[in-house]
């Protein structure tokens, strides 16, 4: 399940304003987004779908959408949100810093990082599972074939550990070919560096699309070697702040299951007989 582009972000504004206005129990990153007049969002550096920015700096993805509910929900306005573009290694050390206020950026919610990382999940936005890409003339049909083959993966992700986990249980003595960064793993793919490329598998159909020079070279095979949510991260220890980010997303899915949106979330107020509307 995924939530769709948000065309109801005046809902949030709206649903969330008891949380965000409450300023005898106010946070200090609400107090701080608030004074700052912006939200200060981290997203990925390029992952169409997700967070990517155009050729004219405007950004748009899911993640990008998050943001923009986000800062609709505490300001009034989706458009106060300055985004931090972030590789994996950066985002967490860039969240748990508080060079950004949340973490909108296609990351994986694992106890590891609940337990050890002092950041808060909050809601799933995207299920998704890791996968590998293959090109068509490999004749490769399933993960299990590639016994012994080099695989690029980019470090400091759970694709990296998940692949090692998959490998050894396999029997597969698969050979990880590991880059920093996430462009490098994928050229290095393209260039025949490896036999296979593994990611996320949203992000294996976003990069088979916008990099492959031909698309229909290239096939994602069926297997997927471990279970990925994704959604938003905020730092632990403020409440009220997760509280918002979570929320934010709940009322996104609920407008989106009613129908509401910007349009006729006004005439829905009065001519609506619904409780939940």
């Amino acid at each position: 399940m995924r939530v769709n582009t948000f065309k109801s972000l005046a809902i949030v504004a709206a649903a969330i304003g008891a949380l965000a206005s409450a300023p005898a129990h106010a946070g200090k990153t609400l107090d701080a987004i608030k004074a700052r007049g912006q939200v200060v969002c981290g997203v990925n550096t390029g992952l169409a779908g997700f967070g990517a920015a155009d050729s004219n700096g405007k950004w748009t993805g899911l993640d990008i959408d998050i943001c923009r509910a986000v800062a609709a929900a505490t300001l009034g306005d989706a458009e106060k949100v300055k985004y931090v573009p972030l590789n994996a290694q950066q985002r967490f050390t860039a969240l748990q810093s508080g060079e950004v206020d949340v973490l909108s950026r296609n990351t994986t919610f694992t106890l590891t990082r609940d337990a050890s990382l002092g950041l808060s999940d909050t809601a799933v936005t995207y299920y998704d599972g890791q996968g590998f890409m293959v090109p068509v003339k490999s004749k490769l049909k399933s993960a299990k074939q590639l016994k012994g083959q080099t695989v690029c993966v980019q470090s400091g992700t759970t694709t990296e550990k998940n692949l090692t986990d998959f490998s050894k249980a396999s029997g597969l003595g698969i050979k990880p070919v590991v880059f920093e960064q996430l462009e490098a793993a994928e050229n290095a793919y393209f260039n025949g560096r490896c036999i296979a490329y593994t990611t996320d598998a949203s992000g294996l159909a976003s990069t088979r699309n916008k990099i492959a020079k031909n698309p229909a070279d290239h096939i994602i095979l069926p297997e997927l070697i471990s279970k990925e949510p994704l959604g938003p991260m905020v730092r632990r220890g403020d409440d009220e702040w997760r509280a918002i980010v979570t929320w934010t997303i709940f009322g996104l899915l609920e407008a989106e299951e009613y129908g509401i949106t910007q349009a006729n979330v006004d005439s829905l107020k009065t001519s609506s007989t619904d409780p939940a509307v």
